[in-house]
């Protein structure tokens, strides 16, 4: 069974570090008895189906794993043509 959680805020928030370059955020709440394989294969799934890589992970006083994924935004430029 699975413990791991979604946090309960909207699901990402978009950021830009510079200019031209913007990045979804996601977190990600893991319970403190899921075992690193688990942790592993999520991380790797999410990575590999969605384009997230790993921002942070955090590792509480409790044993509970906050993960911060991220994601580039890749937007198209619009072109413009004209008939003449």
């Amino acid at each position: 069974m699975s413990t791991a959680q979604q946090s309960p805020r909207p699901k990402a928030q978009r950021r830009a570090l510079r200019p031209g370059v913007e990045y979804e955020y996601d977190q990600v709440f893991i319970h403190r008895d899921e075992s690193r394989n688990f942790v592993t294969r999520l991380l790797v799934q999410r990575a590999e189906s969605g384009g997230w890589e790993v921002d942070r992970l955090r590792i509480g006083p409790d044993g509970n794993r906050r993960v911060t994924l991220r994601r580039k935004i890749i937007r198209q430029t619009q072109l413009y043509f004209s008939w003449a």
